[in-house]
């Protein structure tokens, strides 16, 4: 197994909810993370505070991730901190938005945060990284990247997408990066106002996921073995068979 001892590992969207519990996770199993936010600065300074508490190094960088001009320099301002060993795209947007609800701002919008952001984050990141040394790229993805539906459209296909990007970028960086990606189910409740009530009808595991599940998922990618490479692991308690 790996260690990511004083190791600098990039969370986009780290400031809150599933973001904010895989940076903890990382910074207890003594890994540097640089804790990416958009407007969650409060939340953001808290997380760092916790962090530095628990004996590891966090780093703030805040970024609109709906402009490329913002991220373009995300991975080498994070870089300043340290070599990055790893990135994670955590952050996306997830709208409840039929085919005849959505208006091009939402498309562009949601492909923008949720495919092309993890692309240029992962491109910028296989540029920077020293020669010689490996790295890991891990994407948060969703179990309907898999098994696209008709609801949550811009999110869902934006997500399918970037499970494509993911298989494409794990033979493009071959043999120095792995590329993998964590597809989610009944984590937290839905911020869209969904009835939460109404998801787990069809989990098979009948009920929600613990945060430390995803947590222990993630470690594994980070700190497993690197001959795995271009796999989507779903979290989902079976939801993606249904």
């Amino acid at each position: 197994m790996e260690t990511l001892q004083g190791k600098t590992i990039l969370i986009t969207g780290a400031a809150q909810r599933i973001g904010r519990s895989l940076a903890l996770a990382v910074a207890h199993h003594g890994g540097n993370v640089v804790i990416h936010y958009g407007r969650s600065k409060i939340e953001a300074q808290s997380l760092q505070d916790e962090i530095q508490a628990a004996g590891s190094k966090a780093y703030l960088l805040q970024a609109n991730l709906s402009h490329p001009d913002s991220v373009s320099g995300l991975v080498e301002q994070a870089s300043a901190f340290g070599p990055l060993y790893a990135l994670v795209n955590n952050a996306s947007i997830f709208k409840s938005l039929s085919w005849d609800k959505t208006g091009l701002e939402d498309w562009n919008e949601a492909l923008m945060v949720n495919l092309t952001t993890p692309f240029l984050l992962s491109q910028s990141f296989a540029r920077k990284l020293p020669k010689g040394n490996s790295g890991r790229i891990i994407n948060l993805l969703d179990w309907r990247s898999l098994r696209p539906g008709a609801d949550h459209l811009p999110y869902t296909i934006s997500k399918a997408a970037l499970a494509a990007l993911t298989r494409s970028l794990a033979v493009a960086f071959a043999p120095n990066i792995s590329v993998n990606g964590l597809a989610l189910g009944a984590i937290l409740p839905p911020t869209d106002g969904g009835a939460a009530s109404e998801i787990l009808k069809n989990v098979p595991a009948g009920r929600w996921a613990g945060l430390e599940e995803v947590d222990q998922a993630l470690l594994f990618l980070l700190m497993g073995p690197a001959y795995i490479t271009g796999e989507v692991i779903h979290i989902d308690g079976g939801r993606h068979l249904i």
